[in-house]
């Protein structure tokens, strides 16, 4: 065997990302940018006390889906880490997961925790 026919191009690796190409990763790159644009305007609209809670968990927009349940609630008025921390806990819920990977039981349960 000669030590050209052994050494072959490098093979991607089981699990990792194709190549993008660059019109592909300009769009994605355009569509995390609207997105993280959206979550910072409603944010700032929960803090100041224009959009509520309630509804954002119970019937989320699109651009909300992968927005983490922790960093939403921080943003609403009156809660601080320590508040939403216990809230989690008590609803059962990691303080990693999405919105859009709430369970019925999870989003219902927190719903009315956050409605007392």
């Amino acid at each position: 065997m000669s030590p050209a026919a052994s050494q072959s191009p490098p093979k991607p690796t089981a699990g990792a990302a194709p190549e993008r190409s660059l019109t592909q990763r300009m769009d994605a790159l355009q569509r995390a940018n609207e997105i993280r644009t959206r979550r910072a305007s409603l944010k700032r609209d929960l803090k100041a006390g224009r959009a509520q809670i309630h509804g954002l968990l119970l019937d989320p927009p699109e651009y909300l889906q992968t927005a983490k349940v922790f960093d939403l609630l921080l943003a609403v008025p009156k809660y601080g880490r320590v508040k939403v921390n216990r809230i989690l806990t008590q609803c059962r819920i990691s303080p990693s997961k999405t919105i859009g990977g709430l369970s019925e039981r999870q989003r219902g349960e927190l719903v009315s925790y956050l409605r007392r």
